[in-house]
C-alpha cells in the first residue's frame, strides 16, 4: 500500500493532478489575491524604515541591560524631551568595538535630538560619547527604490530575450506573468501585515526572482520535452502534455524549494528570533515569503498561462481537435485504439477556449502530420503478399 501512496506517485509523476485543467480556479484565487494585494496597497501602503520614511537612530551599549531595557529608557527621554514621537524599532546589532542597540525613531529636528542623547546617557548612568545618533533622510530612501525598480526592468528585459531564444514568445510571456504575480503577492503579505520595509527586503524581492524563474524554466523545460513533435500524434493535447510536465517535475519543485527554504527559516527564526539580528529578520523574512509564493505561481500560473497561450495557436488548435475528434470515434466504437475517453485536461482544452472549426475541420480530413505518405505495399513473402514467391512473373517455381 506504501508504494502507491501519493507520495510515491508523486515522485514517479504518476499522482495524476490535474494542475492545467482547472486553470479557471487557479487564474480566479490569483486574480482575487492581486486584487487584495492591490487594494492594500492604495488604503494601507507599506510600512517603510527609516530609511524610506526618514528618521533617526541610536546606538547604545549593550552592556546597559536588556534590549527592552534599552527601549524603555530611550522612550523616557523622548517623552522627557516632548518630541511626541516613540522607538519605531529596535535591533541588537554587533561591531568592533562590542555589542549595541540600535533603537529607530521617527525624524527628530537637530536640537531634539542632542538633548535626547543627553538625557539617554543621563537615564543610563554613561557618557554621551558611548552613544552614537544618526540622521536618515528619506532622499536616501528614493534612490535604492529608484535603482531597485530600475535593477527590475532590467532584470525582466534580459529573461524575456533570454526565454525567447531558449523557448518560445509565448513562454517568455508566461514566465513574466507569474514572476510579476510573485512580487505582487509578496509584496501585499507585507502590505497586509504591516512587515517593515528596509533595503534589505528590496535586496531580497531582487533576490527571490532568480529563484522563482528556475522554477519556472524547470518546469518549462519538461513541457517543452513533452510536446516535442506533439502534432504528429493524435494520443494528448497540449494541455495534457503540459499537465504531465507538472506531474512529473512537481516533486523536483517542490524538493528545491524545501531545500532553499529550510536555510532561509534558520537564518529567519535563529537568527533573527533568538539571536536579534534584525538585519538578518529583514532579509530572511522576505526571502522566506516570496520562495514560498514562488513555487505556488510557478505551478498554479506560469504553466496553465502557458497551456492558455498556446491554445490560441490555430496548429495546436487543429491538433487538440483532431485527439478529441478520435477519442470520439473510439467512443463510439467506430475506430480502435487508446484513449477511448477524453481527459479533464483535453475537456478543458476543448471548452476553455474557441477553437477554429475551419482548420479543425481541415485538419481531420488531411494526412495526420509527420505521418508516411500512402504507397504500395512492397511484394514478395516479407511485404505480407499472399500466395507464392519468386522474382519470376506467375510466383511458381519451376522443377
Amino acid at each position: 500500500m506504501a508504494e502507491n501512496g501519493l507520495a510515491s506517485r508523486l515522485y514517479n509523476g504518476e499522482a495524476g493532478l490535474n494542475i492545467v485543467g482547472r486553470r479557471k480556479l487557479w487564474f480566479g484565487v490569483a486574480g482575487v489575491l492581486v486584487l487584495i494585494a492591490i487594494l492594500s496597497f492604495s488604503i494601507r501602503g507599506f510600512s517603510l524604515g527609516i530609511e524610506f520614511a526618514g528618521g533617526n537612530s541610536f546606538q547604545v551599549p549593550a552592556s546597559v541591560g536588556t534590549l527592552d531595557d534599552a527601549e524603555r529608557e530611550v522612550n523616557s527621554a523622548l517623552a522627557a524631551e516632548n518630541t511626541g514621537v516613540t522607538v519605531a524599532t529596535t535591533q541588537k546589532v554587533g561591531g568592533p568595538g562590542g555589542d549595541s542597540y540600535e533603537l529607530r525613531t521617527p525624524q527628530l529636528t537637530a536640537e531634539q535630538a542632542t538633548a535626547v542623547k543627553a538625557q539617554i546617557a543621563e537615564d543610563l548612568g554613561i557618557s554621551a560619547d558611548q552613544i552614537s545618533d544618526n540622521q536618515v533622510s528619506e532622499a536616501w530612501g528614493s534612490q535604492v527604490t529608484e535603482r531597485a525598480v530600475l535593477g527590475l526592468v532590467i532584470f525582466i528585459a534580459l529573461v524575456m530575450v533570454y526565454l525567447i531564444l531558449r523557448f518560445e514568445w509565448r513562454m517568455a510571456v508566461a514566465a513574466v506573468a507569474s514572476l510579476i504575480t510573485n512580487l505582487i503577492l509578496t509584496a501585499g503579505i507585507y502590505s497586509l501585515v504591516g512587515f517593515e520595509v528596509t533595503p534589505s527586503t528590496i535586496i531580497g524581492f531582487l533576490t527571490i526572482l532568480g529563484f522563482a524563474l528556475y522554477d519556472v524554466v524547470v518546469v518549462f523545460d519538461k513541457v517543452q520535452e513533452n510536446t516535442r513533435g506533439i502534432t504528429a500524434n493524435n494520443n494528448q493535447t497540449y494541455g495534457e502534455a503540459s499537465n504531465l510536465a507538472i506531474n512529473q517535475s512537481l516533486m523536483r519543485s517542490l524538493n528545491t524549494s524545501v531545500v532553499a527554504l529550510l536555510p532561509v527559516g534558520g537564518l529567519l527564526f535563529i537568527g533573527a528570533g533568538l539571536l536579534g539580528a534584525g538585519t538578518l529578520k529583514d532579509l530572511g523574512l522576505v526571502l522566506f515569503v516570496g520562495m514560498a509564493v514562488a513555487f505556488l505561481t510557478s505551478i498554479l500560473v506560469a504553466t496553465p498561462l502557458l497551456a492558455l497561450l498556446k491554445n490560441y495557436d490555430p496548429r495546436i488548435q487543429a491538433h487538440n481537435k483532431r485527439v478529441l475528434t478520435r477519442r470520439g470515434a473510439v467512443a463510439r466504437g467506430e475506430v480502435t485504439g487508446k484513449g477511448a475517453a477524453a481527459s479533464p485536461v483535453a475537456q478543458a482544452d476543448a471548452t476553455d477556449e474557441p477553437v477554429d472549426q475551419d482548420a479543425a475541420a481541415l485538419a481531420g480530413a488531411a494526412p495526420k502530420v509527420g505521418a508516411r505518405p500512402a504507397g504500395k505495399r512492397p511484394t514478395g513473402a516479407r511485404g505480407g503478399r499472399p500466395g507464392g514467391g519468386g522474382n519470376r512473373p506467375g510466383g511458381a517455381k519451376r522443377r
